[in-house]
């Protein structure tokens, strides 16, 4: 609604934008934009910017970064930007309703199995520069606290510029200012934009085309700061001589634009990225303000490395919530039922909480993505079948308590406070199942169409639990395809139905056919 706003108030006009040639560029950075900090190719050592490109042509060569299909406003898209998270062991991080799982980088007690050397070297290669941008982060949110204390204007510029001073307090302590600057994950982003014509045109200042539109960076810790290594794969001779010549920014070369939050009375800025520059976004500066990467003419890599607020997005986390799930089991049976301690209304709604939180938040946004998570490394693998098995046992639990709520002797007010306490969650599950289960076809639209998705072993696994919807009818046939993308398993829905909840099959039980390739 504020974008519309927004562009009915500007019409067919556009807000004022600054570059590096115009002359206020620099000052208004200066008042404005004063969290915003640049450190240019120049001023980073030749080591990391002989590593680090490498490390980005490694994981492209071996086919580890996809594009993502995310959900905005009810639709599901399919991003520009290829992308692969590598980060602290068993971390998640969460955009546009997408949850992408790490590819851990190796950090010391960690074993971690890399399908080629070459992937573990550029794993380790990320893991050097986080070290190196988390040193520079440190300081340069002293370097802030030290001018904010002096009350003085924060020079953004570059930060070879800034002088070496003693430990500020940006925050009010040395633990807090690196608590902002522990980056715990990188997410790195891909794009050619001579294979992507459709981009978008930025639409407030007429900045050209986008490569990533208006944003905030989102599920990071308050405060915590973000560092952006660019490397586009352009020399210099591929550069324009005269940047002069244009009105607004070259068109051939990337920037990445930033603007106060729906403000139109202040300029942006457009700032030129060349091979190994870096940028950093301080404080609040993220949730202040908005960035966007505008498209140059060559394929660019970046890496950004974040604080994810990983409080419920971590391995430890989803496994301990498992446990309190299931701590209302009092024994299996061999055919899989299970009996409850407890019919408290409050401990039956937890655990279908639990359970919607491990189906949608884990289970379907990991198979989603398809093998991607198994090109690197097969360190997820044991731990999703792990919770895989705990979900089922939740299903049975699921089970167990409309066995319950049926049975005649159970009071008839007791009855009525199970199900006003579960109806809610099991509700949730029914639309969320229908909705995954349309994603499920834009996705396989997309693989049809031949774009960069990836094949799982698990689509049978999803979309054969979807028929948990279906009216008790059981599950359709599963068929195998290659269109494009490997063999998948799908599941060929027979239709929908108005159940709240039945019984979800393991992957175990869906026994492809065989289809031809056309």
């Amino acid at each position: 609604m504020q974008k519309l706003r927004l562009l009915e108030e500007l019409e067919d006009t556009w807000l004022p934008y600054l570059t590096p040639k115009d002359d206020e560029f620099y000052q208004q950075w200066q008042l404005k934009y004063p969290k915003l900090v640049l450190r240019e190719a120049g001023s980073i050592s030749e080591e990391l910017h002989k590593e680090v490109p490498e490390a980005f042509l490694t994981l492209h060569k071996h086919g580890c970064l996809f594009r993502d299909l995310v959900r905005i406003q009810g639709k599901d898209v399919l991003t520009p930007v290829s992308r692969i998270l590598i980060g602290d062991p068993g971390c998640t991080y969460k955009y546009l309703n997408t949850r992408l799982f790490t590819v851990p980088w190796p950090v010391k007690g960690c074993t971690i199995n890399y399908t080629e050397a070459e992937i573990a070297a550029a794993c380790q290669t990320f893991l050097k520069l986080n070290d190196y941008l988390q040193g520079e982060t440190i300081q340069a949110l002293e370097e802030l606290a030290v001018k904010e204390k002096a009350n003085e204007d924060a020079v953004p510029l570059c930060m070879a510029e800034f002088p070496r001073v003693g430990m500020g307090s940006s925050c009010d302590d040395e633990v807090d200012i690196k608590s902002r600057a522990a980056y715990n994950v990188t997410l790195l982003n891909f794009m050619d934009p001579q294979k992507m014509p459709y981009l978008k045109e930025e639409p407030y200042f007429g900045m050209g085309k986008m490569a990533v539109s208006w944003h905030h960076d989102e599920n990071l810790v308050d405060r915590s700061a973000v560092a952006v290594y660019s490397y586009s794969c352009e020399g210099s001779e591929d550069e324009s001589e005269d940047e002069s010549s244009f009105e607004g920014r070259d068109p051939d070369t990337w920037h990445v634009g930033f603007k106060i939050s729906w403000d139109i009375e202040t300029p942006g800025l457009a700032i030129p990225l060349h091979q190994g520059d870096c940028y950093f976004m301080l404080d609040d500066l993220n949730a202040t303000h908005q960035h966007c990467v505008l498209a140059g003419s060559q394929p660019r890599f970046s890496s950004t490395h974040r604080v994810a607020e990983c409080s419920t997005g971590t391995l430890d986390y989803i496994l301990q919530r498992c446990q309190l799930a299931l701590q209302n089991v009092l024994n299996d049976s061999d055919n899989g039922d299970v009996s409850l301690k407890s019919l408290e209304p409050a401990v039956l709604k937890k655990g279908e909480d639990i359970h919607n939180e491990v189906e949608f938040e884990w289970l379907r946004q990991f198979w989603f993505q398809g093998d991607r998570n198994k090109i690197c490394t097969d360190w997820w693998c044991e731990p999703m079948t792990q919770l895989e098995g705990l979900w089922k046992k939740m299903e049975s639990v699921t089970n167990a308590v409309l066995r319950e709520v049926k049975r005649e002797e159970l009071p008839v007010e007791q009855r009525n406070e199970i199900l006003a306490a579960i109806l809610a969650p099991l509700t949730v599950r029914q639309n969320l199942r229908k909705e995954w289960h349309t994603s499920w076809q834009s996705l396989w639209a997309e693989c049809r169409l031949g774009n960069s998705l990836p094949a799982s072993d698990r689509f049978g696994w999803a979309q054969k639990l979807d028929s948990s919807i279906d009216g008790g009818r059981g599950p359709g046939p599963c068929k195998e395809s290659g269109d494009g993308m490997g063999k998948a398993r799908v599941f060929q829905a027979p239709g929908e139905g108005s159940t709240v909840c039945g019984k979800g099959v393991p992957p175990s039980q869906c026994t492809p056919r065989e289809k031809p390739h056309s």
